[in-house]
């Protein structure tokens, strides 16, 4: 339990941890790699130490000296696990793990915590299914735990239509490369987080393999040649976007200024779209060559719906910020939020009740009306994001209680130690 103080005259310079979604695209690219690839500020926390266990079981060699991550790549030559990979609740890790297992020369189990075997994997072992991987649900169908019999796959066409995360697109895409033949991923209909989508591109063609992207006949087509091979590469993680938005909350929220000095102006991390957002309410925001700085400033009223499709990590903040500000609030379009950790909709609406704020929700959103929050006690149903979510309202409320902070490790485990940073 962690009891939340208001904070007077925020000003604060941080360097904050590695970002999640590019330390677990790295690592599993290095895995795949031909050579050793050394990576520096990777982020250590429960997800990715769990993602770093199930890859040294798949063969991978990984080490860390200081704050470098040494591994040596498989080449595209992964073992099948001799024991169940135990992914607790990360969703990513799992599903990259799922795709990758499938390359393997033997079975592997991939399982996860009470949560995690409640979200859904259809879609992905579907796509599997059609490139000839082989995977079989031990327990409820379409869900974990799962056994990936390996033995590689093959080429073929997978339509994801109104998939609920780009997580299976991204999962697919990284074991295409070494797929035996063309693989073609159409995706249909709407498209959730497509940053992340984007970043993974990314991440493959900084490690040598190559993806072609053209319009299809229901949406972006890419076209994946298979028997290529990853090549070990080094690099620099950057600052973690999801991370610092709670930071750039803050500043709002206090009317102080915050600057995050390993997150710059050429970052392409699809969360710092929050940048536009509290631009909008009257923030000062500030982008140089290694920096991000936002400002806080009375926050604009009136009416305001955002999509959040694209971050939407960033519910959770972008809510309780919400909560402060004039006027009512429609968060749209993030259904899949549904199947985190939570029931992030529904446990973020709960949180912000308690903190005396009008919440309804929708199928695929809420709508909050803004208004004076007070501290509370609030339940972080074991969800990371809803911790600092809260923590960071507690800076402007005062007696804030979170239950179970600690679940902040599995993302951003100094989170707290920062944010107490803050008061000095």
């Amino acid at each position: 339990m962690k009891q939340i103080s208001k904070l007077e005259n925020l000003d604060a310079v941080l360097v904050l941890p590695g970002s999640k979604s590019w330390t677990q695209r790295v690592l599993a690219a290095a895995t795949l790699a031909r050579g050793v690839s050394r990576l520096r500020h990777c982020l250590r926390s429960e997800d990715t130490d769990l993602l770093s266990e199930g890859l040294r079981a798949l063969g991978a060699g990984i080490e860390t000296a200081g704050d470098e991550t040494i591994i040596t790549g498989t080449g595209g030559r992964l073992t099948g696990a001799g024991r169940p990979l135990f992914m607790g609740n990360n969703g990513t890790g799992a599903r990259f793990l799922l795709s990758l297992a499938s390359l393997a020369e033997g079975p592997t189990v991939i399982d996860g915590d009470g949560r995690l075997r409640e979200r859904p994997m259809k879609p992905l072992l579907r796509a599997l299914d059609i490139l000839g991987a082989r995977c079989d649900s031990i327990g409820s169908d379409d869900y974990l735990p799962v056994v990936v019999h390996g033995g590689g796959i093959g080429g073929g066409k997978v339509v994801f239509r109104d998939s609920e995360s780009s997580q299976y697109v991204s999962s697919l895409f990284m074991a295409a490369p070494r797929a035996s033949g063309m693989v073609t991923i159409e995706l249909a209909g709407r498209i959730l987080s497509r940053p992340y989508i984007d970043m993974t591109l990314q991440v493959m063609s900084h490690f040598g393999v190559c993806a072609e992207e053209e319009e299809g006949d229901e949406g972006p087509r890419f076209r994946i040649a298979g028997r290529q091979d990853y090549r070990a590469r080094d690099c620099l993680v950057e600052g973690d976007a999801s991370g610092a938005s709670y930071f750039f909350i803050a500043a709002a929220l206090c009317r102080g200024r915050v600057r995050v000095t390993n997150i710059g102006a050429g970052s392409g991390q699809g969360d710092l779209g929050i940048l536009d957002l509290l631009r909008d309410l009257g923030c000062r925001v500030a982008r140089g060559d290694g920096y991000i700085e936002v400002e806080g400033r009375p926050l604009a009223g009136g009416a305001r719906t955002w999509d959040l499709s694209s971050m939407p990590d960033m519910v959770p903040g972008l809510a309780v910020l919400a909560a402060f500000r004039p006027g009512q609030t429609i968060i749209a379009n993030v259904p899949h939020l549904r199947y985190k950790e939570s029931d992030r909709l529904a446990a973020m609406a709960a949180g912000l009740t308690k903190t005396g704020i009008r919440v309804r929700e929708l199928p695929d959103g809420l709508v909050i009306e803004g208004g004076s929050p007070r501290g509370a006690a609030v339940s972080t149903y074991n969800d990371h994001r809803l911790a600092m979510s809260f923590a960071v309202a507690g800076l402007a409320t005062g007696d804030m209680i979170i239950e179970n902070g600690d679940c902040v490790g599995k993302s951003f485990p100094t989170f707290w130690t920062v944010l107490e940073g803050l008061y000095r």
